[in-house]
């Protein structure tokens, strides 16, 4: 270990820096989030020093360096682009026992700045020793996004309790077991909803020694198939699940992120095939629930456009179960993109409308009139089955004929295939894609030739022979 990992107290410590310009700026910068004294020996100061020095936020002791200076000082940092005055103030710290960084500049450098995850009070910081700064760098952006942004709240709620939880827990191990279970459970979970006061109170209902069997359900947006579409908050919650529900058009790759010892029970629902009822599922949800488990419902897509979430939550609101919502990218919006098609372009369409193939039996009369105007998008869901009634209806109703149309099966996957043709033609298309579908409709579908980017040489191909068979 080249460097002894320390987190040093600076608040209202005194810390020289040599150096006025911009990678001096960024040093103080870090130096007054930490809460020192920042003293500057520099010839001249950048604006962004300057505006702190009239704002009385920083000291400007002198134009030029003096061995006098480190009087006092904490700390010493040399930011200038002269190596022999980075050199002196190096040699000047270290005979009198001074910890020195010169920037840039490893062997001259008696401590390091790390890159650095903030989650204040919670801190991590990554050091390659100098070595591999960018590497140090690209961990902590990988760090940042696995860290909840509310790290740093719970880490001060914690700290609000440590006394009452020593005066609960005489043993040590009994006060970490009490630590483990509250960071991997429902108060994690009140504290990540902002539900700050719930939070609080589960603390207190543990610590007098409640027996709390309450779980909860945080329904999880999927996106339309590409993990790399999933929403941080959504891989944090699926990290921490003890169950999960997940639909058929869940990704086998998107699955793979879930928590490795949650049990995994499949709710789809596929035409022709055994699926679980709403019902069911509902039921299913509050059980494990009231069971004491994070239970996780993950949804392709979003779990609040045509994916029944609604009533699910509906459900768990008259159990009385605690619930989340975390959105994902809709099929729509991700395999549109996916294929290069706008869903508005003012060219083209001004509106989009997002419509599912599946209705209610006992559900209103779709407006096909409105549907059937030009220069707008349709986006339809669940619409293959139907296909050739929708075409039909929309021809009949006034849309031309030869309105350009895409259906797009396993978007935004790797096998991903676009299909385009007309109107006319939509229900051979259909019957050709791969599912899941998506049927896009409109004149916005002219732009997929110029647009496409993912998998553009097999999309070509699988254009290329669509237009073969309905030729």
């Amino acid at each position: 270990m080249d460097y002894l990992p320390l987190f040093a107290d600076l608040k209202g410590r005194p810390v020289l820096v040599v150096g006025g310009g911009d990678v001096a700026a960024r040093k103080i910068e870090l130096l007054r989030r930490a809460g020192a004294q920042v003293q500057i020996a520099a010839r001249t100061l950048c604006p962004e020093l300057q505006a702190l020095r009239e704002e009385n936020q920083i000291a400007w002791l002198a134009t030029a360096f003096d061995e006098a200076q480190l009087e006092g000082v904490f700390l010493v940092i040399a930011a200038t682009d002269d190596n022999a005055l980075n050199s002196r103030v190096y040699e000047a710290a270290n005979a009198c026992h001074k910890l020195v960084n010169v920037v840039d500049d490893q062997p001259k450098c008696s401590f390091i700045f790390p890159s650095i995850v903030d989650r204040s009070p919670l801190v991590v910081a990554i050091s390659s020793s100098g070595t591999a700064p960018v590497l140090a760098r690209l961990l902590r952006e990988k760090l940042e996004a696995l860290l909840p942004a509310n790290l740093g709240q719970m880490a001060q709620v914690a700290g609000q309790w440590r006394d009452k939880v020593k005066q609960r827990y005489g043993k040590m191990s009994d006060r970490r077991r009490f630590w483990e279970r509250a960071f991997n459970g429902l108060f994690a979970s009140q504290m990540a909803a902002g539900n700050f006061s719930a939070a609080k109170q589960t603390l207190d209902n543990e610590l007098s020694g409640e027996e709390n069997n309450q779980g909860e359900i945080v329904l999880v947006g999927a996106g339309p198939g590409d993990s790399g579409l999933l929403t941080l908050r959504g891989l944090q919650v699926m990290q921490l699940a003890d169950v999960v529900l997940y639909d058929h058009l869940v990704s086998d790759e998107v699955l793979e992120l879930v928590r490795r010892d949650a049990d995994r029970i499949c709710v789809g629902k596929r035409a022709g095939a055994h699926s679980v009822s709403q019902e069911e599922t509902n039921h299913l949800l509050v059980k494990l629930a009231r069971e004491g488990k994070r239970v996780v419902r993950l949804k392709g897509g979003d779990p609040f456009i045509f994916g029944r979430g609604g009533e699910e939550l509906q459900a768990a609101r008259e159990a009385g179960i605690p619930f989340q919502v975390v959105p994902g990218v809709t099929a729509a919006a991700g395999a549109t993109a996916y294929a290069g098609i706008p869903l508005t372009h003012r060219d083209y369409a001004q509106s989009v409308l997002f419509i599912t193939g599946h209705c209610r039996a006992d559900g209103d009369g779709i407006d096909w009139p409105s549907l059937a105007r030009a220069r707008q998008t349709l986006a339809i869901y669940m619409g293959t089955v139907k296909a050739a009634e929708i075409s039909a209806a929309l021809i009949r109703h006034g849309r031309a004929p030869d309105t350009p149309v895409a259906v797009i099966g396993r978007g935004t996957r790797q096998d991903q295939q676009v299909l385009t043709g007309t109107l006319e033609q939509l229900d051979a298309l259909a019957r050709s894609a791969p599912t899941p579908a998506l049927l896009v409709i409109g004149e916005v579908v002219n732009l997929h030739g110029q647009l496409a980017w993912f998998q553009h040489s097999a999309q070509q191909g699988a254009r290329e022979s669509a237009v073969v068979n309905l030729a």
